[in-house]
């Protein structure tokens, strides 16, 4: 789908596109990868149709250690704005929630880490989307802070028995994942290896290779129509797109 370009914030070497990147280009968009410690953040975002903003390992508030944090949440406030479609994913989806009115905090039950399932909600069941998902999808989880109060413009769309807001929307195209989809069993080991604390918290086994390349095996059958869906939805401007639910879902 030509004139689709996609703003990547990657706040973590830890964390790049993957396979979301690769998803998102097999459909079609351009990806304009930006690394905040290396490139800073681009003042505006008029050359681009939609805004992706991947994990890492900082807190959505650490602006102390990590100053850009603040002009990623700006750039996420502009983007819910101006319509913009936003995928916001782990960190990326508490500096949504944090930009436009929610609460980030430590988990209340802990970190949470390995391949689980999130349950859609039932407001989910129209949305463009995650309406077409499974009632609950793969996903992995690895983060210690939580979304603990959505945006008062928000709606939930998926929960988990430890973490409640696990999925969510603000307006009717920003989506905050606070689980991952874009990873490969490289980067999930990796992880493990780096933050072992957090790994620790998952199931045993989860952090197998043979475990993580099965897993990884089914995420596309998954979540590749999800990203399809997301550059359908960037190439639409804002007169075409009245609502989240008005976009055909093919």
């Amino acid at each position: 789908m030509g004139g689709v370009r996609i703003l990547v914030i990657q706040p973590s070497e830890l964390d790049p596109p993957q396979l979301l990147g690769e998803w998102l280009t097999a459909a079609g968009a351009e990806l304009d990868i930006v690394l905040p410690t290396e490139q800073g953040i681009p003042d505006s975002l008029e050359p681009y149709s939609a805004l992706v903003v991947l994990g890492g390992g900082m807190g959505a508030l650490d602006d102390t250690e990590y100053p850009w944090l603040s002009e990623v949440r700006a750039l996420l406030s502009r983007a819910v704005g101006s319509r913009r479609p936003v995928l916001a994913v782990c960190l990326g989806a508490q500096l949504l929630a944090v930009a436009t009115g929610g609460q980030v905090r430590p988990g209340r039950n802990g970190a949470e880490a390995g391949t689980l399932l999130v349950a859609k909600r039932d407001t989910a069941a129209e949305d463009v989307l995650l309406g077409p998902l499974p009632l609950t999808p793969d996903v992995l989880q690895f983060h210690r802070d939580e979304v603990t109060t959505l945006p008062p413009s928000a709606q939930l769309l998926a929960s988990s028995p430890k973490c409640e807001n696990q999925a969510f929307r603000v307006g009717d195209c920003a989506y905050g994942l606070q689980f991952h989809i874009e990873t490969t069993t490289e980067t999930a080991l990796e992880w493990a290896r780096e933050t072992p604390d957090i790994a620790e918290t998952a199931r045993a086994g989860q952090f197998t290779r043979e475990h993580l390349d099965a897993f990884h095996a089914d995420l596309a059958e998954t979540w590749q129509p999800m990203a399809e869906r997301f550059v359908e939805l960037a190439a639409q401007s804002p007169e075409e797109r009245p609502g989240s639910r008005s976009l055909p879902i093919v």
